[in-house]
């Protein structure tokens, strides 16, 4: 097996390319950005998907087995949809490679959850109501994915990623375990907050199980990526505080919450890049966000970790890498 990964410099593809690289499969990351994880240069190559000759010279130089695109921009900065170029062209230039690449056998797209506003279920795969110019680009992406791959040679699946944290993440998520190790998470008073979240270690568990299942299981869908059960977002910052060693949190009321989100909303519209709370962020924090995960789980089966191991290696990282107090 060869394994093309694109975007495997972010934070789920490091974590793939980590994966590949321990169990000795032959895997080249192209990503505009140089690795996060300095012992990946070397199966680095600088490429930009939104430029079509050279990663369809890379795919073809390369012959992988796989490709797996999680390259993408995922910040919410954007004004509109023409912003988020490496999710529209550069997604149509994956699928035109992969195309005109005869070893590819299986691509797996990497979507967004926020396709849809936060809370929402689809009905369907094709059920969207995305609320940022993000999320209608990685709409934009699927709908792309279907047409122009409707017969292609290969299989495929689109995943779509939840809230997926752990080792080398950075922000949004990395703030949440920040907040937390600083005593600075608050949490909702008498909210109890059930969410889909995953941990890097066992998303890569379930990308691995996606390119290995069998056709008929995963050909042309559209799932979740997640943790089979809902987190408690009160209690994932109990095992944060209790990692890194610090008191118990408090609970405050609802209204104070939307009040500092009200602030971080003003500071963000005067330029403050990063505030700690805004009213999107309060929105996603407090809003039940619990998914369908039976057909991953047939494909993936059991996780390597919980909820606490994944918090300890996360936390363990972050120490030996000067990210906590």
């Amino acid at each position: 097996m060869r394994v093309l990964v694109t975007g495997g410099s972010g934070f789920i593809g490091t974590n793939v390319c980590a994966h590949l690289l321990q169990a000795g499969v032959p895997t080249l990351n192209l990503d505009f950005a140089r690795p996060r994880n300095a012992a990946h240069g070397a199966i680095w190559k600088q490429i930009d998907i939104c430029e079509a000759a050279p990663l369809r010279a890379a795919l073809a130089a390369f012959v992988p087995d796989i490709v797996l695109h999680l390259a993408a921009r995922t910040d919410l900065d954007g004004k509109t949809v023409a912003d988020y170029g490496a999710n529209t062209q550069g997604v149509e230039n994956i699928v035109d490679a992969a195309l005109a690449c005869t070893s590819v056998r299986r691509v797996v797209f990497a979507s967004s959850r926020l396709v849809c506003r936060i809370g929402h279920v689809p009905a369907s795969d094709t059920d969207y109501c995305p609320t940022t110019p993000y999320g209608e680009s990685k709409v934009e992406g699927e709908k792309i994915v279907r047409a122009r791959a409707a017969n292609a040679p290969w299989d495929w699946i689109q995943v779509r990623p939840t809230s997926i944290w752990g080792p080398w993440f950075g922000v949004p998520y990395k703030l949440f375990f920040d907040a937390v190790a600083r005593g600075r998470y608050v949490h909702p008073r008498r909210v109890n907050i059930l969410k889909s979240f995953g941990f890097v270690g066992n998303t890569v568990h379930q990308l691995m199980a996606i390119v290995g299942a069998p056709r008929a299981s995963i050909d042309r869908r559209t799932i979740y990526l997640a943790d089979y059960p809902p987190i408690q977002v009160g209690r994932m910052a109990e095992l944060i505080r209790a990692e890194v060693g610090i008191p118990r949190g408090r609970e405050v009321p609802m209204a104070a919450l939307k009040l500092l989100a009200a602030v971080g909303d003003l500071g963000k519209a005067l330029g403050w890049r990063e505030p700690p709370l805004t009213s999107f962020r309060l929105a996603n924090l407090v809003t039940p966000m619990v998914y369908d995960l039976a057909p991953l789980q047939a494909i993936a089966g059991a996780l390597p970790c919980d909820m606490a191991a994944g918090v300890k290696q996360t936390v363990a990282w972050m120490r030996a890498h000067g990210e906590l107090p």
